[in-house]
């Protein structure tokens, strides 16, 4: 009798750790643009767009590496990304223009691509047994936002201590030494009969005439432009439009004595509710229709946000947003990589994944960039809330004609 197959497999934990730290990296830039611009005087729109570059190089990059990686091995990709990651923050570190930090963000946009989710969860995907395919996307994912619980404050913390220019070094050489665990991540092409007759080419034909896949790639663009805009925006959105701490509260007790403080530990708490929200979404991506789920979830944020942005701004609703917001933050990605996986199969779940993601990205640039150009207009970020709101019902809507049948090739 087969011994029933684990969850918690090398493969995982190994992708899970360079998550984790990718995910750090990458969730602290927004800590970043009061210092840097404040040093050179910069327009807040000019490190917004590099932040916005690096998303949109992301997004680029992504399907790129999923393709590399069914090409060359998934762990020559991984290798490839974080090189990559690593000389993008070393070279940003030096530069002294918005244009040449805008260039540099390019290769860190691309890193990112190399070491997050399309790679990562293409070869735990692989990994997994059916029983457990949703969970582990859950894990992997939500090991993103473990991540981004600590990101920001380390950030935050070693600014107080060092230059940024120091602590983008320091990072580079973090996401280095995460390479020490590839040797775990040794994994088989899983695949059907069917799927291992199909080539590349003709999986992402069929892809491209249905439909379904047309409405996934829209609806993902809502939660790039959520998620990037908050991580971005939200600490400097919070130092500036919130409430003073008060000396002698209990948030002043605990350590958090400004609002510059407050906005790098929203963005963390955020990524701690995300964990909780996004093992929730692996359960229950495995038992009850995924496409409900994503329409759901893009429904919750629309709320969440327009509640968020209609009430005074305390300390208290910027803790309660984050924790609403956090529980919902990144349960859309298990979901929309585990419906392509159904969908499409495993065998080039990176590439279609990746394709797809670049939705994600286009509206991350659109959600930084625009969060940046508009308050140098306008002076606050109200209207590029209301058009977070506005996107979000999109993608809720959108989700609905979506059929889950998987369309198995004649």
């Amino acid at each position: 009798m087969d011994k029933p197959a684990s969850l918690f497999t090398p493969v995982l934990i190994a992708g899970c750790v360079i998550m984790v730290i990718s995910f750090a990296i990458r969730a602290s830039f927004g800590v970043f643009q009061i210092p840097i611009a404040d040093e050179f005087g910069w327009l807040r729109s000019e490190f917004s767009l590099a932040i916005a570059i690096q998303n949109l190089a992301w997004g680029i990059g992504q399907p790129l590496f999923g393709a590399l990686a069914e090409k060359i091995g998934d762990r020559r990709a991984i290798v490839i990304g974080a090189l990559t990651y690593a000389a993008g923050l070393v070279a940003s570190s030096f530069a002294v223009t918005p244009g040449a930090h805008q260039f540099f963000e390019i290769f860190v946009g691309f890193g990112i691509a190399g070491t997050g989710f399309g790679v990562i969860l293409a070869v735990v995907g692989r990994a997994s047994s059916d029983e457990h395919r949703s969970m582990s996307l859950a894990i992997a994912t939500a090991a993103g936002s473990a991540g981004q619980v600590f990101g920001a404050p380390v950030a935050e913390a070693l600014l107080g201590v060092m230059s940024w220019q120091m602590v983008f070094l320091l990072f580079a050489g973090v996401i280095l030494a995460s390479l020490m665990v590839l040797p775990m991540m040794r994994v088989p092409v899983v695949a059907t009969r069917s799927e291992l007759e199909e080539s590349m080419g003709q999986i992402l034909g069929r892809a491209m005439r249905d439909p379904s896949y047309a409405l996934i790639f829209l609806g993902f663009f809502s939660c790039g432009y959520q998620l990037a805009f908050i991580t971005a925006h939200f600490p400097a959105f919070v130092t500036e439009m919130c409430g003073p701490i008060m000396p002698g509260g209990m948030l002043y007790n605990i350590g958090i004595t400004s609002t510059s403080a407050l906005g790098a530990v929203a963005i963390s708490l955020i990524g701690l509710a995300n964990i909780a929200g996004t093992l929730a979404a692996g359960w229950a991506g495995k038992r009850y229709s995924r496409k409900y789920l994503l329409a759901g979830i893009y429904a919750g944020r629309t709320i969440i946000a327009a509640a968020f942005i209609l009430t005074p701004i305390t300390p208290a609703t910027v803790l309660l947003f984050s924790v609403s917001m956090g529980a919902l933050w990144l349960a859309t990605v298990p979901l929309t990589s585990g419906l392509v996986a159904h969908l499409y199969g495993l065998r080039y779940m990176g590439t279609l994944y990746g394709i797809v993601f670049f939705s994600h990205q286009l509206g991350s640039f659109l959600g930084v960039w625009l969060g940046g150009r508009m308050y140098d207009i306008y002076g606050d970020y109200t209207a590029v809330w209301w058009i977070g709101v506005g996107v979000g019902a999109f993608s809720a809507i959108v989700h609905l004609p979506i059929k889950e049948k998987r369309l198995v090739p004649a």
